[in-house]
């Protein structure tokens, strides 16, 4: 079958890869010049950044975790994770409930004591139950936990008020740590959470959009970049699919491109359709990139609930993932902000970028200015799905129709669901496998 799929990223290139195998004639239509979507990286001066923030590769998914790996060959190592949350001036290890006996004394009580209390008025029925994110994180966690770090650091990840966030997405993402986890990570004693990322990989050369490339290379020839979706109809039962100069046709669609994005190019989409779109709430993120001489600290990343800590969210050191993304002597640091179009940050230029992050990094203690020989900065549109309070509701609407029309919706942005590396590449196996077994 001629197959078109919208959308060189992550799961556009792996859609094509399983449905050539399988001998659909496919082919990829990337608007940008080259493929890789939020994985694409970029190496400059000796230095290699991921442009949509910082990847690893993990997955309870056993399958998909060996696709990616597989698809690397050589070009990968391993690493153990070691990561923190940086609080109130000191290193706290992550997660926070393994990590609660590094913080201040008071803070270490007011966590423990509220865990217990909330555990014991569940037992009792005495909680109501969670009608939004914030309301969950207390339910979950406690207000100690909630307040230290859960919900500080959430709104400056989201950029969005928690308690206007649905919850339903979030169980089986975050876990209830357990009982026994917490009191032992209360009194000293070492326990890990999120084990499934306990140990991660990641390229040697070429940061994440190694891994795109990588699974491209079979079909490379599918690829076709530089075709930004202008049109898309419906003709004598095929698609025909336009960029203002030239159409593809084909029997069937696939779409992996923003449903923001996407709607612009159909004709006749009833206003309710074009308004559960227009509703769809989500973020951008601003990526930093700082590389200095010398080392730096030897963590995996670190992450930065406290305001006053600075706009960034999390810090990551690809240095540490690879000796091959930096000049030897060298060392790498990549801040992540996310904002919303028309914000202060969506104002700030580059330089001013650069400039708050480093200043931010050196009041942190984490580099010396004067030991920076590089900085960057690229921006993503579409970073994170927002779910707020409407979610569903709109969600529903808009999947009816594209069901309706059959123009079939993979992945993050098309999906419109939270999915990491390996959610997309699961997304599409499920794809895939449907399709074999209709």
């Amino acid at each position: 079958m001629k197959t078109v799929i919208l959308g060189g990223g992550l799961t556009g290139v792996t859609l094509s890869r399983l449905l050539t195998e399988t001998g659909d004639e496919v082919t990829v239509l990337e608007a940008a010049s080259r493929i890789g979507g939020l994985c694409r990286s970029r190496t400059e001066q000796g230095f290699t950044f991921d442009a949509g923030g910082s990847h690893i590769i993990f997955s309870r998914d056993c399958e998909v975790l060996s696709f990616m790996v597989d698809a690397l060959r050589g070009n990968r190592n391993e690493r153990i994770r070691n990561t923190k949350i940086f609080y109130k001036g000191r290193y706290v290890k992550y997660p926070f409930e393994n990590g609660l006996a590094g913080l201040p004394k008071d803070d270490l009580f007011f966590c423990i004591n509220e865990f217990i209390k909330t555990l014991i008025a569940e037992e009792k029925g005495e909680l109501a139950p969670p009608e939004n994110f914030r309301d969950w994180i207390y339910f979950t966690f406690g207000k100690g936990i909630a307040e230290c770090y859960m919900v500080p650091y959430n709104e400056k990840i989201w950029n969005f008020p928690v308690g206007k966030m649905s919850h339903h997405w979030v169980e089986g993402r975050v876990p209830r740590p357990p009982v026994e986890d917490v009191i032992k990570s209360a009194i000293g004693i070492e326990t890990e959470g999120y084990t499934h990322q306990a140990v991660f990989t990641y390229p040697v050369t070429g940061g994440i959009e190694a891994v795109i490339r990588a699974i491209a290379e079979p079909v490379r020839e599918t690829i076709r970049t530089n075709f930004p979706v202008r049109s898309v109809k419906r003709e004598d039962d095929e698609w025909v699919i336009g960029d203002g100069d030239s159409e593809i046709r084909a029997e069937r669609l696939i779409s992996t491109i923003p449903l923001q994005n996407l709607i612009p190019a159909l004709n006749d989409v009833p206003l309710t359709v074009a308004e559960a779109v227009k509703n769809l709430k989500y973020n951008s993120v601003a990526c930093i990139f700082i590389g200095i001489r010398g080392e730096v600290p030897p963590y995996s990343w670190v992450y930065l609930p406290d305001p006053e800590t600075g706009l960034m969210n999390r810090i990551s050191f690809p240095s540490n993932y690879s000796p091959g993304v930096a000049p030897e002597g060298h060392g790498s640091i990549l801040a992540e902000i996310t904002y919303n179009e028309g914000d202060a940050v969506s104002l700030m230029s580059d330089q001013d970028l650069i400039s708050h992050v480093t200043l931010s990094l050196e009041k942190m203690g984490v580099i010396d200015r004067t030991r920076v020989v590089y900085s960057g900065v690229e921006r993503q549109e579409f970073a994170y799905v927002v779910y707020d309070l409407d979610y569903q509701k709109n969600i529903r609407i808009i999947r009816d129709y594209f069901d309706r029309v059959g123009i079939d919706l993979v992945g993050r942005f098309s999906q419109f669901e939270y999915l990491n590396m390996d959610g997309c590449i699961r997304s599409a196996m499920n794809y895939a496998g449907n399709l074999a077994c209709r």
